[in-house]
């Protein structure tokens, strides 16, 4: 099996849970790939006891791997994303950071995890990503997220206003810090800080969800990820930032946002003793209450 290995940074505590992992495939005979700025922060602090490769992009990566391993946490595991996008590469996130929602395998889980991977005892969820269309193009290349799209207001005297329209229907006009269409991946995220729902990752749905929103009856809504949606920004504000997961860029006052789901989805490995509803139970600690 052709195995690649991404990760962005890396702490001394978890030099022995990669070594663990590295050893695994190596004894498993994988051909390994690594991430090459991610080697350069491991290369003094772990042992690669075999011939590998490495990539940097999305066109080295396209073709040369059966499956991405993503070490660290979600951060890690949303840029990805960029180097993945429509090539059908399973994703396995393996947390060694903080929360682990996405990255949902733990340090004391890995060689495990691994096992069942090798041995096909997993399943693949399909993860829907928001794709952008604006008139400057702004993310060129990659104009999705798996996560959320974001509008934040940039002048922290005056509101954002942003007005939405649901397949050409106006929905409403946000004054608000800002706004939030997320996917059922993203509900878990930002969306959910800001009170949105939660939803299951096979939804078929967006979630709008204001940030702050000035006017205490408007609440985030659901409607279906086959709908087109319109931001238009406006206000006092002379600019906005945008953001798609963990990138930013910025629109000037009046710009046009145009939101539909991408063309393609991402496959996230779920192991079979690991599923949605257990994760929001161990990770957000869902229904805990120290009375019960």
């Amino acid at each position: 099996m052709k195995v690649a290995i991404f990760g962005k940074n890396f702490s001394d505590d978890s030099v022995l849970y990669l070594q663990q992992l590295l050893d695994k495939l190596k004894n498993s005979s994988c051909s390994l790939m690594l991430f090459e700025p991610f080697l350069k922060i491991i290369s003094n602090k772990v042992a690669i006891k075999c011939d590998f490769g490495v990539f940097n992009s999305y066109e080295e990566l396209k073709n040369n791997a059966d499956i991405l391993f993503s070490i660290g946490g979600d951060g890690t595991f949303l840029d990805t994303i960029t180097l993945v996008r429509d090539t059908g590469i399973p994703v396995l996130g393996i947390n060694l950071g903080r929360l682990g929602f996405l990255s949902s395998i733990s340090r004391n889980e890995i060689i495990q995890a691994v096992d069942k991977v090798l041995d096909g005892k997993y399943s693949l969820e399909q993860r829907t990503l928001i794709s952008l269309s604006t008139s400057q193009n702004l993310f060129g290349e990659l104009n999705y997220a798996l996560n959320e799209l974001t509008i934040t207001k940039t002048d922290n005297n005056s509101l954002a206003m942003v007005e939405v329209y649901v397949d050409d229907k106006f929905l409403n006009t946000y004054w608000a810090d800002g706004l939030i269409v997320a996917t059922p991946t993203g509900s878990t995220a930002y969306s959910l800080s800001c009170y949105g729902p939660i939803i299951t990752p096979g939804c078929k749905n967006f979630v709008i969800t204001p940030i702050a929103s000035h006017n205490l009856t408007v609440r985030p809504i659901v409607i279906p990820d086959e709908c087109t949606i319109k931001l238009r920004v406006g206000g006092r504000n002379r600019q906005y930032q945008v953001g798609l997961d963990s990138r930013y860029e910025m629109i000037n006052n009046h710009e046009e946002l145009v939101i539909k789901r991408a063309d393609f989805a991402i496959n996230v490995i779920q192991l079979f003793n690991k599923d949605f509803y257990s994760t929001i139970r161990e990770k957000l600690l869902w229904g805990k209450d120290q009375r019960n």
